[in-house]
């Protein structure tokens, strides 16, 4: 499991900043159409709400890698 989620996070590093925008994005839509589902009762599997906050942050914690790397140069 650990090392699922550090490959994850290395991918994410791997990626531009307008690349991580656009995946925050679908992840943000993804996040709120299970919120939907879920208040309404169409979501069987509830663990993707704590998924997508997950991703939510890990993308933007390597956003801001990127922008304090940047600056600093």
């Amino acid at each position: 499991m650990a090392k699922a989620k550090e490959k994850y996070i290395e991918t994410l590093r791997s990626q531009k900043v307008d690349q991580l925008e656009k995946m925050l994005l679908d992840e943000r839509e993804a996040q709120f159409s299970n919120r939907i589902k879920h208040k309404t009762g169409q979501l069987n599997e509830s663990h993707l709400l704590r998924e997508s906050k997950t991703k939510i942050a890990q993308i933007k914690t390597v956003m801001n890698e990127k922008n304090n790397e940047e600056t600093k140069s």
